[in-house]
């Protein structure tokens, strides 16, 4: 009952026949984390509604871009590189470093890491872990950053906090921008970076309106629609 009262409340928030700013809408929240309390800090979520098919390889929009200000959790990092190399990736800060004994664990289940990066050279060893790390979405790729020969840059760029977005089926991206225990202006700012990435990913194939909708919420907060003028300021 308590559940059900906390969503019919936040809903009452927001006016679902308007268009909000950026500004506007991260106001609502501001006062949601206040007449809300929740026993976590939730985390503030964007999804973008684009005119893609992504059944079609020319439609396909995704990329990973560093937050400004971080996502306000911490992320464990393993390494898979040469036994020479490990050193390097332990003083960047990785958590988690291997070669084949780290392959041996993840075939055997064992994969507590949230981002996998590894080295070119190293790749054709993980190539058996394709169908483990990609239903998880953790199996490296170059266009992704986690496929790097910098292993200082990858590591630090997976440490400070970074978004990977891909268009789903129906156009739409879901991505955590930070937490709703952050300060307004540093939400803004990463929600404006993340923005600017999607619609400078604009496919050649896509036709017709590109980015057609964007709403912002939280963990258990309201849905809040954007207007999309606003963001073009």
């Amino acid at each position: 009952m308590a559940h059900n009262k906390r969503i019919s409340g936040a809903k009452a928030l927001v006016n679902q026949n308007k268009l909000y700013t950026l500004d506007e809408a991260l106001n609502v929240l501001e006062r949601y984390s206040k007449e809300f309390k929740s026993k976590f800090d939730e985390t503030v979520e964007v999804v973008f509604k684009l005119g893609v098919d992504p059944r079609h390889s020319d439609q396909m929009v995704r990329g990973v871009i560093p937050m400004p200000h971080g996502l306000g959790k911490k992320v464990c990092v393993a390494v898979f590189a040469k036994n020479e190399r490990h050193e390097e990736a332990l003083k960047a800060g990785a958590d988690i470093v291997g070669s084949e004994d780290l392959v041996d664990k993840v075939k055997g289940g064992k994969i507590n890491f949230d981002i996998c990066i590894a080295t070119p050279d190293f790749m054709s060893k993980i190539a058996v872990l394709g169908k483990i790390l990609g239903t998880k979405g953790l199996m490296p790729n170059p266009k992704l950053g986690t496929v790097s020969d910098n292993i200082v840059t990858a590591v630090t760029n997976a440490k400070s906090g970074q978004v990977e977005y891909k268009v789903e089926k129906a156009g739409l991206i879901h991505a955590g921008v930070g937490k709703l225990g952050f300060a307004l202006a540093a939400l803004k700012a990463n929600i404006a970076v993340l923005y600017n990435a999607v619609l400078n990913a604009k496919p050649v194939g896509a036709k017709g309106v590109y980015m057609q909708k964007m709403y912002i919420s939280t963990t258990h907060g309201p849905s809040i629609a954007l207007d999309l003028r606003s963001m073009l300021v």
